[in-house]
């Protein structure tokens, strides 16, 4: 986060701050928030304590360190919502729009979301699911987890899980430490915007062994009905309701999750692909979206169907389809190339030129 200290700026000697002025205006532009009237009290007190120790020749990093905690706490979406979009056609349509086959996985979605219909019809205030994906690596989880998001109409977050080594970066750190900030759950949901949004826990097998146990302790936490509506980072201090995020976690197995947080999570494996869906995501989802992303729309470029099956053979030991894609992403820089070098608008790539796309 990029923040200029207020005693750095009064030290600019263009800066003539009247500290009492400044300390009026920063209460003042607190209460004009969504930030909840008791928590804006207790920041209001903090700024007259400060204000009274000025008295006493008080130390300006303590201004600091209230300023940073404002900017923190009128980020945090109180009370913004996204609105979604509860109509089970146009989530169906944007499932099989992102996604190929998953059959199962998709009727999970629409079910969810037709009992979010009725709930809403009824005005019944419900906790979100929390869903667990397991597959193997390429299998499409993180990629099914956006289309949820957007199937829903809710922004979404991720946070990876291999870069988590300590609780700390997913609760924060206390504000005794002047350099803490809040942790990854509170940071998503100010990324988000509002506080009901899809929010990925991408990798929940990779955690670090060495802090493992505590890590998962406060997933249960993070992810109980009970607890969320009241969770409560170490920099915030303050209780912030997540009973309304939709939490996907993601893991390639579930050997290194706890017992206690696989019974929080509702496990829908992603089954790995066969060479002939391989061809109809490679041909039908991945090639289309390549060619718009490259900018080759003008450019005329067919593959022959035994080309896609010799792909697919290639790329066998692969259950998913990252492999594929790397294929289909190095024929498409090669088309590229002899489009603007050799002012080439059409490409038939048959198995007798294979090589010179692949190779």
């Amino acid at each position: 986060m990029n923040f200029t200290s207020l005693s750095t700026r009064l030290k600019l000697p263009e800066a003539k701050f009247d500290l009492y002025a400044t300390i009026a205006k920063m209460k003042t532009s607190l209460f004009a928030t969504h930030v909840p009237n008791d928590l804006c009290a207790q920041i209001s007190g903090q700024l007259d304590r400060f204000a009274f120790s000025l008295r006493y020749g008080g130390n300006l990093t303590q201004l600091d360190s209230i300023h940073r905690y404002i900017d923190w706490v009128t980020r945090i979406p109180w009370e913004q919502l996204a609105t979604e979009k509860l109509d089970i056609a146009h989530a169906k349509q944007t499932l099989d729009r992102h996604h190929y086959g998953l059959n199962q996985t998709k009727q999970y979605i629409l079910e969810y979301l037709s009992t979010r219909i009725l709930q809403n019809q009824a005005q019944i205030q419900t906790n979100s699911q929390a869903l667990l994906l397991t597959g193997l690596a390429g299998t499409g989880k993180t990629t099914f987890a956006k289309a949820i998001a957007e199937s829903l109409g809710r922004p979404f977050v991720r946070i990876a899980f291999g870069g988590i080594s300590t609780v700390l970066d997913l609760r924060g750190q206390s504000r005794l430490n002047p350099e803490a900030e809040p942790g990854a759950i509170i940071k998503s949901l100010i990324s988000a915007g509002v506080r009901n949004p899809v929010i990925l826990l991408d990798e929940l097998d990779r955690i670090a062994d060495a802090n493992r146990g505590q890590i998962m302790g406060h997933l249960l936490e993070l992810l109980d009905p009970q607890q969320n509506n009241h969770y409560t980072d170490s920099y915030i201090d303050y209780p912030v309701d997540l009973s309304n995020c939709f939490f996907v976690a993601t893991a390639n197995n579930t050997e290194n999750i706890s017992t206690a947080v696989m019974d929080r999570l509702e496990q829908i494996q992603m089954p790995s692909y066969s060479d002939e869906e391989k061809i109809v995501i490679a041909r039908d989802y991945i090639l289309p979206e390549l060619i718009r992303t490259n900018g080759l729309q003008a450019v005329k470029i067919t593959i022959t169907e035994q080309v896609w099956k010799q792909i697919a053979r290639l790329t066998g030991f692969d259950p998913g389809i990252r492999s594929i894609e790397r294929k289909v992403q190095m024929m498409i820089r090669r088309v590229a190339y002899r489009h603007l070098t050799k002012k080439e608008t059409s490409f038939t790539i048959d198995e007798k030129i294979l090589r010179d796309f692949v190779a």
